[in-house]
């Protein structure tokens, strides 16, 4: 083999590699978590690290709304039944683009907020502060439950061509597992990931 075609399949596997890495860079991670008592609520705070595929930036750009949904749930094992499950939350977030201004609008319940970029704008729908998701009432703070929680992209609010699309495409389904964790709720604080 010539030292021509040995330098261009190693750049061509340089080139393959570097794809798959950022192929795999993709999608949502969760980086923290903590859940806080305030009074009789349970309030959780999270970041989570967002990185959409680059059609999906360009469907944004184009008008198509994506919907982002956070669920969280606290969960008590049980021999004698199935698991018990007093707290499950969602919660729903929205980005869009708006051309006139050239920004990046997320809205979740009742907040609305405005970004230069995509990347401002995934940040800001990655950042969750102080959601209500529980109350004194639903949990006994002589039990220990595990705690669940996770962000997906919400492919049943798409417009119908694309959801068909997101079947058939993996880089439309974005989501982030599931991150489970124990909540004693006998603590002030009692969980910082």
């Amino acid at each position: 083999m010539s030292q021509g075609i040995k330098q261009l399949i190693f750049c061509s596997l340089l080139a393959l590699s570097c794809v798959s890495m950022s192929a795999n860079a993709e999608g949502i991670k969760i980086k923290t978590v903590e859940m806080e008592r305030a009074d009789n609520d349970w309030l959780l705070n999270a970041t989570f690290q967002i990185e959409l595929a680059p059609g999906l930036e360009d469907a944004v750009k184009k008008g198509v709304v994506l919907y982002f949904q956070t669920e969280f749930d606290i969960t008590r094992s049980r021999w004698y039944w199935f698991d018990e499950k007093p707290v499950v939350a969602q919660r729903q977030t929205r980005l869009s683009y708006q051309p006139i201004t050239q920004q990046y609008r997320i809205a979740s319940e009742g907040f609305t907020f405005s970004a230069k970029t995509m990347s401002e704008a995934l940040q800001a729908v990655g950042t969750i502060g102080g959601w209500k998701v529980a109350d004194n009432n639903q949990i006994d703070a002589g039990k220990s439950y595990m705690a669940a929680l996770r962000m997906t992209l919400d492919l049943s609010k798409l417009p119908k061509p694309f959801q068909v699309n997101a079947l058939n495409n993996r880089d439309w389904n974005v989501s982030s597992d599931w991150l489970r964790f124990p909540f004693p709720p006998n603590l002030a604080n009692p969980v910082k990931r």
